[in-house]
């Protein structure tokens, strides 16, 4: 059940950031989509949406792997004395 959750919680960023990734490539091509008004803003709103969906995925990979101790020292959580 938990890797079915994780897969649900990775599923949704990683939607979101295939979603950043058509509008930025319909900008570069000249199709406007939906209700936006302008291709810059077009763009400007798949750069948001990639940079959230990688983020978080790039997030919930990091702070697995620091809980379950595969990462180099430098991205190691430091341990207040």
């Amino acid at each position: 059940m938990a890797r079915m959750l994780a897969f649900i919680v990775l599923l949704i960023p990683g939607l979101l950031a295939a979603g950043g990734i058509k509008l930025i490539r319909d900008t570069f091509f000249g199709k406007l989509i939906g209700p936006i008004p302008f291709l810059w803003l077009q763009m400007v709103i798949g750069i948001l949406f990639l940079i959230i969906g990688l983020g978080f995925f790039a997030g919930f990979l990091l702070h697995r792997d620091r809980k379950n101790g595969k990462v180099q020292a430098k991205f190691a959580k430091k341990k207040e004395s």
